[in-house]
Formats: C-alpha cells, structure tokens, sequence
C-alpha cells in the first residue's frame, strides 16, 4: 500500500508543480473570476491527469508491477484515482457553472468580458473556434461519467453488467480528451507542463483504444481445457485445473490470473493454486462468493474451453528474514498452498508457520493441507472459527514467541487483514515486513 500511496501523492504534487509554474494565478492582483479562470484550469488539468493514468492502469501493464507492488495494488490506484477523477470533475463542474448561476440571480457583478487577442497559430485558431463544442461535449461526458463511476462502486450492480458499461468510460475519457485538449489554456502549451499533459493523453487514449477493441491483456492471453474438476460442497469451493492448449510462460506461487470461462461473463480474477512444472498445467481453488462465481460448480464441466491471462502480481514470498508467518483466512489460503507445492520440491530453508482459519471444517480439504504442509516443512494451524474462537495477534505472537524475526504474508478478508497489519505495526513490526494481498480489484 505504501508505494500506491507514494504514486498517488506524487502524481498530485507533480500536477499542482507544473501547473503553478505556468499559471499566472500567483502573479496576477486578486480577482474572484480571475481566481476561477485559474482554478478552473487547475482543476482541469487534476482532472484530465488523474483520469489518464487511471486509463493506462486499466490495460493492466506489467511494466509497472514492480513500482507499485503488483497489479492487485495497482487495480487500488486506479479505483482510487477514478473516485479522485469524480470529485475534481465535480469541482471543475461548479468552478464553471456556479458563478454563471449566481451573476444570473444577481447575487454577483458580471465581470466586464475583455476580447482576447486574434490568435496567429493555425492550432489555436482552430482550438478557438471548437471551444463551444468542446464545453457542450465535456459537460455531457461529464454526467456520463458520474453515473458509469457510481455504477462501478455499487458492488451489488452485477460484474457482468459492470464488465460492460465499464468498458464505456473510455468513450467518455476520448470525449474528455477533445474537451480539455480544446480549452486548456493556450500559453500551457509552450511552458513543461503542455508536453507532460499531451503525454499523458496520448497514453490514455492509446488505452482506451486497447479497451474499446478488447485487447487489454492480449499478449498474455492462452487457451485451455478444463481437466479435472474437484468439489468441496462444505466449503462451497471447487477446484478447476486446466491443461493449456497454446503457451503459457508460467508463474510464480502467489501469483493469479484472470479466467474467461464465459465470454459473456468476462474474465474474473483468481489466484493460482498450483505449482509451475512446465507440463502445460494450472489449477485455481474457486469460492462461491458472488452470484457468478456460485454458478460455477454446476455450470463447468471437464472439456470445456476457457481462456486465461496472466499471471500477475507480486505476492511472491520473497524476503531476507529467517521466518515467515503465513495467514490465510478462508479462500486466502489459495497462494500458500501453490507456495508449499513449491517448498516440497526447492526447499529454501525458511521457518515458516501457516495459519489457516476457516468457518467450516471440511475433513477431506484439511487433509490435503496437512499433506501439502508436511511435504513443504511448515508447521500448519488450523483454527475453526466455532470450535477455536478467532485468531488475532496475540494468538499469533503466543504460538510464536520469535515473531519478530519474521516478515507476514496475509491473504484474505480485506478488515481482518488491516486489523492484524495494525495491531502488529503497534507491536514494532515495520510496515514493509507486513505482506497482503488486496482481495477485491473491483
């Protein structure tokens, strides 16, 4: 979290930076509309800025991976900076119409309007001439998309409608892109600040080109058959594993992968299950969570064909400590599982203790694990929410008394996590040695 925290903070400071450099804001003597002109341009530019890297987020590049901390963390950012992208746009929204309400009810002076000078550059005279359209165009993109950025927060608005009118922000991002490009003021473009915002645009509608033709991900892209199917109806859980039938570059435990089982559905993130061996193999452990994914164990069947692309994230068990402390709370204990399927084959030395907390006890499930455990030397603890109560800190810090040479990997519910990543921050961990996965990308 701290590095998408870093990246949000940043962009802003970046923006405000360039801008204050070619605004005349803090040189010009004091005016209410010659402050709204500014911050009208400034809100424009946060706007048009935050939206665009939140664009070029969406086609999930892996470049970035490593700088933001996986692309579960980088998902985070682009919600962030969608819901960021809503607020400014409102702002922008008022800056611009709230003044023109207030002179019309006579609570304001009309400003005395003053005709800017002939423009001489063939780009800005035809800017000029656009600038009506250019307003009626971004007010509307405007509304349009409050409404898609609400939809997509909604969690009850179903992931395949939301698959679908998601894709429409791009649309609306283009529309945005004629509408600042059009009204950002002219001398912008000569001062850091116009070349930084044209790359910017560039990049985000580069992206919304990639969304729009349903190529985000392409690259990563292969088919495969469902092999073998298991069911654990206590647990509401199966597990698919897949025989790829093009090339699969392979991947690393902890890692997951979006898996198409139905177009019309969209591709649904899980995590891997299952160790690479090179046989052309995957697995996934998949949960009942939502009204999609609770279809599937009737609906899938060995010998169907579905598409998976990935893998992606940062999840990898890399570290420099002696011991690891591994959490895993219900469908959470997915990564651990493909990471001790590795550890039975490359043994790498660390202590590591796994604890595993689940509301249902599934005999056949934990017996797998046990298994799984066993063969990679990890010391397992099962905790059944009815018979041992719920696990916390102390527990934790009671099983093992050298915590503090650990580092902590959690996967799982996104509170129970920020409560042990704050409870054990409290005890003296250091923040970069708590390790979570962001369940939810939605």
């Amino acid at each position: 979290m701290k590095k998408i925290k870093l990246a949000y903070v940043a962009l802003f400071i970046a923006l405000t930076g360039l801008w204050l450099m070619a605004d005349t804001v803090l040189s010009t003597a004091y005016s209410f509309f010659a402050l709204r002109a500014s911050l009208i341009n400034y809100s424009g530019i946060l706007g048009i800025g935050v939206m665009s890297v939140a664009m070029i987020l969406a086609v999930r590049p892996v470049l970035f991976e490593p700088y933001l901390g996986g692309l579960d963390k980088m998902y985070r950012l682009h919600k962030w900076l969608g819901i960021t992208g809503l607020v400014i746009s409102v702002i922008h929204w008022a800056w611009a119409q709230v003044p023109k309400w207030l002179v019309g009810a006579g609570l304001i002076e009309r400003p005395v309007r003053i005709r800017p000078p002939a423009e001489t550059v063939a780009i800005f005279q035809y800017f000029q001439s656009q600038r009506g359209l250019a307003e009626g165009i971004g007010e509307w993109a405007f509304y349009a998309a409050v409404v898609l950025i609400i939809l997509a927060l909604v969690k009850r608005f179903p992931y395949r409608h939301f698959f679908k009118t998601h894709r429409l922000l791009a649309i609306v991002y283009l529309f945005l892109v004629f509408h600042a490009v059009v009204l950002m003021k002219f001398s912008f473009w000569g001062e850091v600040l116009g070349p930084v915002m044209a790359a910017l645009m560039i990049g985000g509608s580069v992206a919304a080109f990639v969304v729009l033709f349903r190529r985000v991900g392409q690259s990563r892209q292969t088919v495969g058959e469902i092999e073998a199917i298991a069911h654990h109806k206590d647990l509401q859980v199966i597990e698919v594993t897949i025989q790829f039938k093009g090339r699969w570059a392979g991947h690393e435990a902890g890692q997951f992968a979006f898996v198409t089982f139905d177009e019309k559905e969209g591709a649904h993130p899980f995590t891997i299950s299952s160790a690479w061996k090179g046989d052309g193999r995957i697995a996934f452990i998949i949960k009942g969570l939502g009204d999609y994914t609770h279809t599937l164990s009737a609906a899938l069947k060995a010998g169907d064909v579905v598409k998976v692309e990935g893998p992606y994230g940062r999840f990898n068990f890399r570290s420099s400590k002696p011991r690891q402390i591994w959490v895993g709370g219900g469908i959470g204990i997915t990564p651990f599982i493909a990471r001790m399927k590795v550890l039975a084959n490359q043994p790498d030395g660390t202590t590591i203790d796994l604890f595993h907390t689940t509301a249902v006890l599934d005999e056949a499930a934990i017996g797998k694990l046990e298994r799984d455990a066993l063969a990679a030397n990890v010391r397992l603890h099962v905790l059944v929410d009815a018979r041992d109560g719920l696990l916390s800190t102390e527990r934790i810090c009671q099983a093992i008394p050298q915590w503090q040479s650990a580092d902590i990997w959690f996967c799982g519910p996104a509170g129970f996590g920020q409560a042990l990543r704050k409870d054990f921050i409290a005890r003296g961990l250091p923040p970069d040695d708590f390790h979570q996965e962001l369940f939810h990308i939605r």
